[in-house]
């Protein structure tokens, strides 16, 4: 049976009892820490045009990988005390934010840092000039500002700063006019809109999904569904759902390229409903797309209800913080989170540590997999939308030298406590291909709604008894994880967590020196689909003329 201290060892505290959060004591952050074993020799930095051009294709040829095999060999720590002084001394905690990282359960070696140290001091050197508007997507051309998006203060020039600032008011204005029911639609028995119907696919939609299922209140002004696939089945689901509220749905409809065949369609199906139902589209119709994309053109020239623009040099998977939801105070938690993974030291910048991990626990070559479970039923699809986040951003096959390397990192993950009931089993005694990243929200209810099933204990603590039994159960079979903390699912939270995983695939992308910010395969399979597509209607005219 694991002790106490080995319990709660990687816990930022004991679960507090009725939704009282226990505050740090300054104590337990050692802010003022950095690199105390670090040598003269170490302290040069490598050059700074991209951090990981400085290491060989080879990753079994560098240093660091040598000393990580080495450190490995020595296993994971066990003793209690040893383990709660390595909690104590790694972990991070943001109070203002309320979000904890704990990664003591990760075996990195004092040697392993030390050896990274020159790595991650060039790749903080190419974060900064990618902020500053430094071409980071050399494949496409093109800068990559979505950090601008929670602060327009530092976009590189006047004219994206007022593009970002009107562009956020004008989003803001339009919620609050279609929640108020200034902007309604022009056939509605309610007087109002009551739906929102949201067509897109991958970071159109994973974004916006995990959004509104995280933040959602029990009852919503309006109720949001989403068409995030060419399924004529499905998209027949969600219209059908609608039933007579399709005279009172918004229609929004997000493609950065205007073009996306996916979304194109899912488009011409809610528009053929409309046309059945005797509704005029173009007046329940928004559009989230690139300026001059065939989808704005058409929004422009049909007099869709509104347009908004999406920037070229923001990404899908990124586009959480541009428009489409009321978002300010994500934006407040993106922003913060952002100052913080700015700091060049290591132990304060929580993205970097969790790079850090990565890069230790899949031998920087994605030599295992990522699980996460978050224990919230509101986080369930945290885990879908990291997924395209992580391997949509790190899952390449070039370096950015033209060497085949085959990176990324594999992400899929499920709930707690669910996860107990599903594949726990395995990860305990199966095959050890994996890491987990465990995601903790300490607030259970809001206060004055918690009540005890029994003395002293509730709902909360079985959950919370769940995530610290499976953690101590899988590290004691030498599986490794993380803990992410925070104290309540929040706009502000949440808009922390999306930055802080931003930052963290990042920093990661520049160390093993790939390119995070495009997707040449899924480019790729775009243009097999659609030279199938070509062969079928050609299959089909020849058929035709046959008759």
């Amino acid at each position: 049976m694991a002790s106490l201290s080995d319990l709660c060892s990687s816990s930022p505290s004991l679960k507090p009892k009725h939704n009282q959060i226990t505050k740090f004591t300054p104590l337990l952050r050692k802010d003022s820490l950095t690199f105390s074993t670090l040598s003269n020799s170490n302290s040069k930095l490598v050059a700074t045009h991209s951090v990981a051009r400085e290491i060989s294709a080879d990753l079994s040829k560098t240093n660091s990988v040598g000393v990580l095999k080495k450190a490995k060999q020595g296993g994971l720590e066990k003793d209690p005390k040893a383990l709660w002084r390595r909690y104590v001394d790694w972990l991070y905690q943001h109070k203002e934010l309320g979000l904890y990282l704990d990664v003591s359960r990760i075996g990195f070696s004092d040697e392993f840092v030390v050896e990274m140290e020159p790595r991650f001091q060039a790749t903080f050197k190419a974060m900064e000039e990618l902020e500053k508007g430094a071409i980071a997507n050399p494949d496409e051309g093109r800068m990559v500002g979505h950090y601008w998006l929670r602060n327009a203060k530092l976009a590189p020039n006047s004219f994206l700063r007022v593009q970002i600032e009107n562009t956020l008011d004008a989003v803001c204005k339009f919620a609050d006019d279609v929640i108020s029911g200034k902007i309604k639609p022009p056939s509605s028995p309610e007087g109002r809109f009551t739906q929102i119907l949201s067509v897109g696919i991958g970071g159109s939609a994973l974004g916006p999904q995990f959004v509104a299922e995280a933040l959602a209140p029990d009852n919503p002004p309006l109720k949001i569904r989403f068409i995030d696939n060419t399924d004529p089945a499905g998209i027949d689901h969600q219209i059908a759902q609608l039933g007579s509220e399709l005279a009172s749905t918004l229609v929004i409809v997000i493609s950065k390229s205007g073009g996306t065949p996916e979304t194109r369609n899912g488009l011409l199906e809610v528009q053929k409903a409309f046309r059945e139902a005797g509704l005029d589209f173009a007046k329940q119709g928004v559009a989230i797309t690139q300026e001059n994309s065939l989808l704005d053109n058409t929004a422009r020239i049909e007099g869709w209800v509104a347009r908004f623009p999406m920037f070229d040099w923001v990404g899908g998977r990124t586009s959480e913080m541009s428009a489409g939801i009321d978002i300010r105070e994500m934006l407040v938690g993106a922003s913060m989170m952002d100052d913080t993974t700015r700091s060049k030291v290591l132990r304060n910048n929580p993205a970097a540590l969790l790079a850090l991990c990565w890069y230790w626990a899949s031998d920087g070559v994605g030599s295992k997999d990522m699980v996460v479970l978050p224990y919230k039923d509101s986080l369930l699809l945290f885990s879908r939308y990291l997924q395209q986040l992580v391997m949509e951003s790190l899952g390449k096959e070039f370096d950015l030298d033209g060497n085949r390397v085959n990176q990324g990192i594999t992400v899929y993950g499920n709930k707690g406590s669910t996860d107990q009931h599903a594949y726990i089993q395995q990860l305990r005694e199966g095959v050890h291909n994996f890491f987990v990243t465990f995601i903790e929200v300490l607030r259970d209810r809001p206060p004055g709604h918690d009540w005890e099933l029994e003395p002293g204990v509730t709902c909360g603590d079985y959950l919370f008894g769940m995530l610290q039994g499976t953690r101590s159960a899988l590290y004691a079979n030498d599986r490794e994880s993380v803990t992410v903390t925070v104290q309540d699912v929040t706009p502000r939270s949440v808009g922390a967590l999306i930055a802080f995983y931003e930052r963290a695939v990042g920093i990661y992308a520049s160390l093993i020196n790939i390119n995070a910010y495009h997707q040449p395969g899924v480019e790729a399979g775009k243009k097999a689909a659609g030279e199938v597509l070509a062969l079928q209607k050609r299959v089909l005219a020849v058929l035709n003329e046959a008759r």
